[in-house]
């Protein structure tokens, strides 16, 4: 009978939860396919674990105050994958519920577990049932329960606690229809629970386990050929740990645009630094974004799609373990020369555009551009960012579209820091520049042909954008309020409103005024695209006569850049 969890028997009990997780882990890994296929869940958990054991093995810790404490802390730089993010946060807040305390008694432990929950359920932005999270509950709740009717030991208070937990994985097959469809329970319920038994293991006394045998048959097992990867909506499993700028700064915001971005969002931090899981098609966004908050440390990026057809497809699972085996590899070949400062000419002409937003640069290299310089509105490029863009070009003669006014003068000053011919086209919006590359003839006799075309063409092309009011101003005879969107046409103030859809309704009202012929709207990262195509049956509409295109330009500051010919 236990009564008191003291410093030194709450290490020896993640210890145990750790060696029972391991133990388990691939039974936990062929489980897995909620929230993705990605069959790593025993492995995270397994390895997040292992980090506090590490941690643990060099203290000696006086409370069980600072053995949660070091266990925390060690889970949350550890935690691999969702899952593992998840279990950093459960014992999170355990530690938290803990602070303070010498020892703690059935009823404090309880409390801790369902404090656990509490801070693991406000992590996760979109939080589903039947899976860790609805296991880890229930099973709190009994705790609290059976405290709370009286009892006093430990090893009962958790057993109880574990009961309850096994019976709600049980139900997570029908709760789920992902794990209904593969025939499973819950993978990271399950690892949860086997660390759960290993704890009370170490309450009662019992001898830790030993790894499986890795031959030895799987009850249970997922059928990764019925899940397609065409089921994962974001490819990439994406984890990092991010060092606060500030100990009390704000992820809020931070929040907000992850889950614009992908979803299975997960945050946990400290006062130190914090943590971020989320699958995502646009991890490096997700790390750029992330950075305004602190200094990247560590990142992981997994293509979850290419692992669940190997998983199909019964092959080796490519992940971030085989890049020791790759870095090896590499740097036991010789190495390569340095590439040219400046590339040789293979060809006489060569484009370079200057935009923001990959949607608006994979449109740019589809007209013909050799290469994209990432700027615009409010993050404008030197004009060294620009002299590397046109010396990676392998062309006698590179044009450059800055498609910014603020930005042409600095392309400019390219002419005389390189031995290429730099002609600069004044491009001062998107839509020029596309228009630009649409008229290009690459088999013009000489570079001033191609100039005059591409300089004529950005007359016949109207430019409105749709962006937002960062303060209240009085401009032009309109009474702007911070937050309201604007509209600008050609440069100029065009109007502005508290809604988006008025603002669009007034741009194809003007559209159609001008008897455009060729309607292009670019919609932004702040975009969805349902709402996008209603702008576009919008100006459909109301443009009987103009062919319509809406296209992902993904570019910051701008809900829409429209193109009017």
């Amino acid at each position: 009978m236990n009564e008191q969890i003291t410093g030194a028997l709450f290490k020896r009990m993640v210890l145990h939860g750790a060696a029972a997780i391991t133990a388990q882990k691939q039974a936990i890994n062929d489980l897995n396919v909620f929230p993705v296929p990605d069959g790593d869940t025993g492995t995270n958990m397994s390895m997040t674990i292992a980090t506090a054991v590490t941690e643990l093995r060099k203290t000696q810790p006086a409370t069980v105050d600072q053995a949660a404490s070091v266990t925390a802390s060690a889970l949350l730089r550890g935690a691999r994958g969702n899952s593992g993010v998840i279990l950093s946060l459960l014992f999170r807040g355990l530690s938290k519920a803990l602070k303070g305390r010498e020892t703690a008694d059935a009823a404090a432990f309880a409390a801790a577990m369902q404090e656990g929950v509490s801070a693991a359920y406000k992590a996760v932005m979109k939080p589903a049932e039947g899976t860790v999270l609805t296991v880890s509950r229930l099973a709190a709740k009994q705790a609290v329960d059976t405290a709370a009717a009286g009892e006093t030991d430990l090893e009962k208070v958790l057993a109880d606690a574990i009961r309850v937990g096994y019976a709600t994985l049980a139900q997570t097959t029908e709760m789920n229809p992902v794990l209904k469809k593969a025939g499973v329970v819950d993978a990271g319920g399950k690892g949860y629970l086997l660390i759960l038994d290993g704890m009370l293991a170490e309450l009662r006394g019992e001898p830790m386990p030993e790894e499986a045998d890795a031959g030895e048959p799987e009850k249970e097992k997922a059928d990764f050929a019925a899940m397609a990867a065409e089921d994962i909506t974001f490819a990439f499993d994406t984890v990092f740990i991010v060092r606060k700028a500030m100990a009390d700064i704000s992820l809020e915001p931070l929040r907000t645009y992850l889950n614009s971005i992908g979803d299975s969002l997960v945050i946990g931090e400290d006062d130190e630094a914090f943590k971020v899981h989320v699958h995502t098609n646009i991890p490096g966004n997700a790390l750029n974004e992330a950075q305004k908050y602190g200094t990247l440390e560590l990142a992981k990026i997994e293509n979850m799609r290419t692992q669940a057809d190997d998983l199909a497809a019964g092959k080796h699972v490519q992940s971030t373990d085989d890049l020791d085996a790759v870095e090896e590899e590499l740097e036991s070949a010789p190495a390569e020369e340095p590439a040219p400062a400046v590339a040789a000419p293979e060809k006489k002409y060569g484009f370079l555009a200057v935009c923001a937003g990959d949607g608006l640069a994979s449109v740019f290299k589809d007209l013909g551009a050799d290469g994209v310089v990432s700027g615009g509105q409010t993050m404008n490029p030197s004009t060294e960012s620009i002299l590397e863009g046109v010396n990676k070009i392998p062309a006698e003669t590179v044009f450059v579209l800055p498609n910014n006014g603020n930005i042409i003068m600095a392309a400019q000053q390219c002419a005389a820091l390189t031995e290429k011919q730099v002609v600069v086209i004044p491009t001062k919006t998107v839509p020029q520049g596309i228009t630009a590359m649409m008229n290009v003839d690459f088999d013009a006799p000489d570079a001033q042909s191609i100039t005059d075309t591409m300089t004529e063409a950005l007359t016949s092309v109207t430019t409105a954008q749709i962006t937002y009011a960062a303060r209240d101003s009085d401009f032009d005879g309109f009474a702007i309020k911070e937050g309201d969107y604007l509209a600008l046409e050609e440069g100029k103030l065009f109007g502005t409103d508290g809604s988006l859809d008025a603002l669009l309704h007034k741009l194809a009202e003007d559209a159609a005024g001008r008897d455009a012929s060729f309607i292009s709207l670019y919609f932004g990262q702040d975009v969805q695209e349902a709402d996008a195509q209603k702008a576009g049956a919008l100006f459909e509409e109301l443009c009987p006569g103009a062919e319509v295109a809406v296209l992902s330009g993904g570019q910051p500051v701008y809900y829409y850049i429209i193109s009017m010919e």
